[in-house]
Formats: C-alpha cells, sequence, structure tokens
C-alpha cells in the first residue's frame, strides 16, 4: 500500500520539507524533478503547484496533500480537511488574499471596480467575489508577478501577501482583503475511507501538528537547591508545571519545563541569580498534545 502525497512547489517547498524533517521525514530531490524521494516506502510524494493540488485530490488522482486555503478556495474543491499547518515561506503568519491598487489610483472599495481590468492568479474567486458585491469587471488570469501590471496594463489586482512588502515596493495598496489564509493538510472523501489510508494520514497528522507545536518552543533543564525551590521555580510562568526528579544528593532536585523560546532569554538570568545551577537549553523537534 501507498500514500500517494502532494508536496507543493514554489515558495513553500522549502518550508514543508523542513516541516517534514522535524517531523521525521527526509525528502530529497534534484533540481530538475518532480518526483521526491523519501525514507519511507509507503508514501509516494510528487510536487505539483499549490493550485492544482485541490483538484487532484478532489479527482482521487492523489490521497493527500498539503496547499493553502486559498487554493482550495479558488478552485472550489470538495476535499477532506484534515487539519490546519500555520507555516508559510517566512513566517507562521496567515497570507492574505488582497485587492491592491495603485497609490494613485481612484480605487478605494470594490465597487469602484465597475467595469474595471483585474489581473490575478485567482480568477474564480475573484469572480465569485465581484459577483457577490454586484460588480462586472474584466478578470484576467496573470501567470505572476501582478504588481508590475499596475497601473499601465490593469486597473487593479488580485493577489496574496505575506508581509505586503512586494505591493509597497511597487507603490500599491490593499484596497481590500478577499480572503485569509494558512497551509491545510487535505485527503481525498475516497482515501479518508479507506481504512489503511486514514490510519496513514492521521500518523502524519499526528507527527506534523507536533512538529509544528514545537516550532516556538524549547526545552529548559536546570538543577535546585532544595531549600530554594519554591523560590526558583516561582520565577516560572504560572501556567508552567515543570518535572522535578530528585538528584543522588537529597539537598538537590532536577527541574525541566517546556517554555516559549523568547520567554526563556529573561528567565535563564533571573533562574540563575536565584541559585539554579546546570541550565540546559535544547530544542524540540516534535511536541505533541
Amino acid at each position: 500500500m501507498k500514500l500517494k502525497l502532494g508536496l507543493p512547489k514554489g515558495s513553500l517547498q522549502d518550508a514543508t520539507f523542513a516541516l517534514f524533517e522535524k517531523a521525521g521525514y527526509s525528502f530529497k530531490i534534484s533540481s530538475r524533478s518532480y518526483q521526491p524521494v523519501v525514507d519511507d516506502d509507503t508514501i509516494e510524494p510528487v510536487l505539483l503547484r499549490p493550485q492544482e493540488i485541490p483538484l487532484y485530490i478532489q479527482q482521487g488522482v492523489i490521497d493527500a496533500g498539503l496547499t493553502g486555503k486559498d487554493w482550495i478556495e479558488d478552485a472550489g474543491a470538495e476535499v477532506h480537511e484534515v487539519c490546519e499547518l500555520r507555516y508559510s515561506k517566512l513566517t507562521t503568519n496567515p497570507i492574505r488574499v488582497v485587492l491592491a491598487a495603485h497609490n494613485d489610483s481612484p480605487i478605494c472599495g470594490i465597487k469602484d471596480l465597475q467595469g474595471r481590468r483585474i489581473a490575478t492568479e485567482y480568477v474564480r474567486l475573484t469572480e465569485r467575489y465581484l459577483e457577490q458585491h454586484g460588480v462586472k469587471a474584466q478578470v484576467e488570469f496573470s501567470w505572476g508577478a501582478c504588481e508590475v501590471k499596475v497601473p499601465t496594463l490593469v486597473d487593479a489586482i488580485v493577489v496574496n501577501t505575506e508581509t505586503g512588502n512586494s505591493l509597497r515596493a511597487h507603490n500599491l495598496r490593499i484596497v481590500e482583503t478577499l480572503l485569509t489564509s494558512t497551509t491545510r493538510f487535505v485527503a481525498s472523501q475516497q482515501a479518508w475511507q479507506d481504512d489503511w489510508k486514514r490510519e496513514k494520514i492521521e500518523s502524519l497528522q499526528i507527527l506534523l501538528t507536533g512538529a509544528m507545536n514545537a516550532a516556538k518552543l524549547v526545552g529548559l533543564k536546570m538543577n535546585l537547591p532544595r531549600a530554594q525551590q519554591d523560590e526558583i521555580l516561582s520565577i516560572l510562568p504560572s501556567l508552567k508545571n515543570p518535572t522535578i526528579s530528585q538528584l543522588a544528593d537529597p539537598e538537590w532536585l532536577a527541574a525541566e519545563v517546556i517554555l516559549n523560546e523568547t520567554e526563556v532569554r529573561d528567565l535563564i538570568p533571573a533562574l540563575k541569580r536565584a541559585g539554579a545551577t546546570g541550565l540546559v537549553e535544547y530544542p524540540l523537534n516534535k511536541v505533541i498534545y
């Protein structure tokens, strides 16, 4: 048995492979290949444009895959959503699908697009959005680089943005947000009804979400004098419950806790001053709740 798994080629590719690496899977691919090799012979991976993955999953050509909520919505694909995975090419923040116009443009809202020309990769999503607002405009498919088309070729564009930097660099401003999107792990209805494939997909879900949970967490170990236990542990955030164990010396204890990475930089000096010793911070690959 094999699970046919679609992985997004392009801007999400490196981040996706890094996530799978933390989940315990090693993918290798040559620069000209669309067929990665993975160290699990029950997975048959294929690299696809994220725009294509929802439709191939709906049709049952592949069993499962990772793609953006934006592309699922644009395709109108009927797929089973396994889980949300909040990662993107730069940050863990969602991306936004936005309507943008030139800073000098009179376009201030969706109604101002009446009779205008719009370039986008999200043709179906844009057309539905216009229809919902009773606006008729010409929507043309763009192969990318939409920003350079405004205002000489088109009046506005609908694009995805993570930071907004590219829009600002091209003297564009966001007029409206059509959709907020994150990466989703989805499966075909056929695969979800197959016992073996469903179990494999659920195992991947556990490992991938565990890797996501660990992304901003670290482990912290320390030794502390029993006499100063309460004082030292009171420095830790109130919702954190460390694991305490007895050392060979009855006057000393060992404590271990999982914390947000940003908390540790302030806590370590405070813990050291309070009497903790042997402080060790270590990275985490997976945290399963």
